[in-house]
């Protein structure tokens, strides 16, 4: 726990001359007066003090819906240091013990984690059909076998509808976790991982505005409806950085940032913040997940146009050994080719390349600035061209019309009437497995047997990853067909395929 604790208000007031004042609650806020009252939560002493400069960092609060039952001992959230230490202390406790995470964000997925490591039998519950909402569903797809490949079971596009006792007929646990489906877990513990909302309680008594998500509504200086009052945080709306609309992006790197661009605006020294891109990473088991700008979620409900392509480079040179596969998404604007967002998962250099492409965002960057930038290469650490050269070339070929994409989610929906799946692997590749319905002609015998293939009908072409697709898609045009490659081929497909738990 000491090593949580980075300072202490002894430390700040001997380095810093800060007065800060623990175990104490701001409960009202006279603005015309500028006052704050002050309640000391241990004494229920009550004070007031006044202010040239408020600045509200308030914060976000566990969500917890009125579900029927939610309140129970061993019913847990996570927000500091004293909620994870009740549940190290239910865990000490407990042998062979059940636990039952609902909610597959950050939170959720992190707690999931950690309570298998200590051997216990873990059920994650999400009401979505997927867990890591900034993802896109195929995706997310990878982290969902990461956690079945770990012994965690996964209830999707399910939610809770109570909590309650066990009866005579069902174990002896804490509590039942029954779900709208109809399913009942049962459950020694449940981590509540629903998400946040805004701290605003102090704002909205003040008369503060408060924007339609539910967050301080704050200007470019992070300023309030109050010319005195500032604000950072979680408990703000920040505008994306990608579609420009409000939104609430509850992350420590912004927020740490903001501080400092508050604290500057108070002092006189004019800084701006402008966007958020929601760049994010996490550690699931033995992978790593990291996103970026917008999802093609996002992009759909602001009207954004957009092309995806996905890639399955290495981490670093193939023939250094060690490298492993990243399943790599971006998505760009189909006429300037400007950087829209990416998406990264793997079980090394993801966090690097996530970073590489955060930056490009914040610059504004397009998919021929990625294609061209110089990146560090050793055999170690990268390959001559990175993934995200990569990315970038490969975006490049579609803008240049040097060929059309299929996305893995039309592949259930296509006509064999009128269109045909080529599988253009080594047949070694192929007896591991295919998408039902496919032609199997091998790359390097495509040439050769061109006759074979009917021109009356659109070719899909895949590979394992889509290099050879395109490569495919290049030939097969040269020679008057109507050709597209699949994005991500085979790997993507096959990772967003449905799972019977």
């Amino acid at each position: 726990q000491d090593s949580l604790l980075v300072q202490t208000p002894e430390s700040l007031k001997a380095r810093f001359n800060l007065d800060v004042r623990t175990k104490t609650e701001v409960i009202r806020i006279d603005r015309s007066a500028r006052r704050i009252q002050v309640r000391e939560r241990e004494t229920g002493r009550e004070y007031e003090e006044a202010y040239d400069a408020l600045l509200l960092s308030t914060g976000a609060s566990p969500l917890k819906p009125p579900i029927p039952g939610i309140e129970h001992p061993n019913h847990f959230v996570v927000r500091n240091i004293s909620d994870v230490e009740k549940i190290m202390a239910w865990s000490r406790d407990c042998q062979r013990c059940r636990a039952v995470v609902v909610g597959g964000g950050y939170i959720g997925l992190e707690m999931a984690e950690q309570l298998r490591h200590r051997g216990f039998d873990v059920t994650v519950v999400e009401a979505l059909p997927q867990v890591m909402a900034p993802l896109d569903p195929e995706m997310a797809a990878w982290l969902h076998a990461e956690l079945r490949t770990n012994g965690v079971a996964l209830h999707l596009n399910d939610a809770v509808a109570s909590f309650e006792p066990p009866s005579e007929r069902e174990p002896a646990r804490a509590s039942i976790v029954v779900l709208k489906s109809g399913q009942r877990l049962p459950a020694d513990s449940v981590v509540l991982g629903l998400g946040v909302r805004p701290e605003t309680g102090l704002a909205k008594d003040a008369g503060l505005e408060i924007g339609k998500l539910g967050g301080i509504r704050v200007n470019e200086y992070l300023q309030t409806s109050d010319q005195h009052i500032w604000a950072v945080g979680d408990a703000i709306e920040v505008r994306d950085g990608v579609t420009n609309q409000w939104a609430l992006i509850p992350l420590a790197g912004p927020a740490n940032r903001q501080g400092r661009i508050a604290a500057n605006n108070i002092l006189g020294r004019p800084s701006r913040y402008e966007q958020t891109w929601g760049t994010a990473i996490l550690r699931l088991f033995n992978l790593a997940a990291g996103c970026t700008g917008a999802n093609e979620k996002s992009l759909r409900r602001a009207d954004i146009p957009f092309q995806a392509i996905h890639l399955h480079p290495s981490s670093h040179a193939g023939y250094y050994p060690g490298a492993e596969p990243i399943a790599l998404k971006i998505l760009f604007a189909p006429d300037s080719g400007k950087l829209l967002g990416a998406q990264a998962i793997g079980h090394e250099g993801v966090d690097k390349r996530i970073d590489v492409l955060a930056t490009a965002l914040k610059a504004g960057m397009t998919v021929h600035d990625l294609a061209e930038l110089e990146l560090a290469y050793a055999p170690p650490y990268g390959s001559a061209k990175d993934p995200i050269n990569l990315a970038g070339m490969a975006a490049q070929n579609v803008l240049a019309g040097d060929v059309a994409l299929a996305q893995w989610n039309e592949v259930a929906s296509l006509d064999p009437a009128t269109t045909l799946l080529l599988d253009v692997r080594r047949p070694d590749e192929r007896a591991l497995g295919f998408i039902p319905g496919s032609t199997h002609i091998p790359l390097d015998e495509l040439r050769a047997r061109l006759t074979e293939l009917p021109r009356e009908r659109e070719i899909i072409a895949y590979c394992q990853s889509g290099q050879r697709s395109y490569n495919a898609a290049r030939i097969l045009s040269q020679h008057g067909f109507r050709v597209r490659s699949l994005t991500g081929s085979y790997r993507t497909w096959k990772s967003a395929q449905p799972h019977e738990e």
